[in-house]
């Protein structure tokens, strides 16, 4: 079976649509299970007035019915609820001739530094960079967000839960210790920043306010992390199956993150072999997790870890210098409505892209054309593993 996501839709556009493709028949589901992951994606300190306004809950247009998947496409539907003041500038229509002005509001010919802005303009020879930044915006994340919470609620099935929290925010470095709280979302949702350091929390708040107060913005870190995943997802065998190098390419794909690191990630390079590498024990467990969860492109068996840096966002209340593209001259950079951060929002959205590559992994390896199926495949695998551990691994 196929497994596939796709979306469409700009920022401002009527509203944004998710195709999902290749989970299993039979999975109870439920329209309230994906409006949370999409409330809690618009949380956190620092978000702009945008979030004020939409309200995200998906419609079914495809794949659902009397509350279990078919096993056919899933197709959902995020009405933007800004579209009536949009509606004139983004239109799909043509303007009628001898339009007064010639030309459509709220034009950007002031490419932002840091923004999809000036590279996709040139790229796609478009006059109008709102022809590219109304795709290249974080709104698009949305229905990502429904994907991924699709394949919560999958993993979960599993014993797989997916959470995540903020470890930085405006070089502000959170302190916590290991274990994690569980459930982890719980536990990082109950402060405005998603950090786990309530010291922590408190300087991050000042330091977006003061960001707020000068037009600038800030960017920081996340940790995400998977529980409950088995050993062998993933493949050595190919560049393009191994599972580190997936969860890469996807937690890269959210628009401003601009570094990935599993387990120890950067410091790895750092420390002697002695000092990164996971001893195995008895019962084939590891002693330490510093790989995070993944060696040779395949899954451990321990907690997946992966941390995720967002740079700050580009569109800036105290604009920088760049070009008018009409004009040549030069200009101070176009702003939008836009946040101080969305760095806490960030990590609900590598939530979803690491349940998206997990889900496409497992199913990879289970198979299954109904969740009944997929799960007898999935103990039959476990019983394998098992049968492989040593019997005196309790000794």
């Amino acid at each position: 079976m196929t497994f596939r996501f796709t979306t469409a839709g700009e920022s401002h556009g009527r509203g944004l649509v998710a195709v999902l493709e290749g989970i299993p028949a039979g999975l109870p589901l439920a329209a309230e299970r994906v409006n949370v992951e999409l409330k809690r994606r618009m949380g956190g300190y620092g978000r702009g007035a945008r979030m004020k306004i939409e309200a995200d809950q998906i419609e079914w247009l495809a794949g659902v019915r009397a509350g279990e998947t078919l096993g056919s496409p899933i197709a959902m539907l995020v009405w933007n609820r800004d579209w009536e003041h949009w509606r004139d500038v983004m239109a799909p229509e043509a303007d009628a001739p001898g339009t007064v002005g010639g030309e459509r509001r709220r034009q950007v010919t002031r490419p932002r530094p840091g923004h999809a802005d000036l590279a996709g303009s040139l790229k796609y020879d478009r006059q109008d960079a709102r022809d590219i930044l109304e795709r290249a915006s974080a709104r698009e994340t949305v229905a990502r967000v429904a994907c991924g919470a699709v394949c919560k609620v999958f993993l979960g099935q599993f014993g797989v839960e997916v959470g995540s929290h903020v470890v930085e925010l405006g070089g502000v470095t959170a302190k916590y210790h290991a274990p994690l709280p569980t459930p982890l979302n719980q536990a990082a949702d109950a402060s405005p920043v998603r950090c786990l350091d309530p010291d922590a929390e408190k300087e991050i708040v000042a330091r977006i306010d003061a960001a707020k107060a000068a037009g600038d913005t800030l960017g920081g870190i996340v940790e995400v992390v998977a529980l409950g995943v088995p050993v062998g997802l993933g493949s050595h065998v190919s560049w393009d199956p191994k599972l580190d190098g997936r969860l890469a390419q996807a937690l890269m794909s959210i628009p401003a993150v601009k570094g990935v690191e599993l387990g120890l990630g950067f410091e790895a390079a750092r420390r002697k072999g002695s000092e990164v590498h996971d001893e195995i024990l008895p019962g084939l467990a590891r002693a330490t997790n510093r790989a995070g969860g993944t060696e040779g492109g395949m899954t451990t068996g321990e907690p997946l870890v992966a941390r995720v840096a967002m740079k700050p966002i580009s569109t800036l209340m105290s604009p920088l210098r760049t070009v008018d593209l009409k004009t040549g001259g030069p200009a101070q950079a176009q702003s939008e409505r836009s946040d101080v951060t969305a760095v806490p929002a960030m990590g609900v959205i590598a939530e979803a892209m690491l349940a998206l590559v997990l889900a496409q992994a497992l199913l990879e390896k289970c198979g299954g054309d109904a969740l009944s199926e997929t799960k007898r495949n999935f103990e039959g695998y476990l019983a394998q593993v098992r049968a492989r551990t040593p019997k005196d691994a309790a000794s």
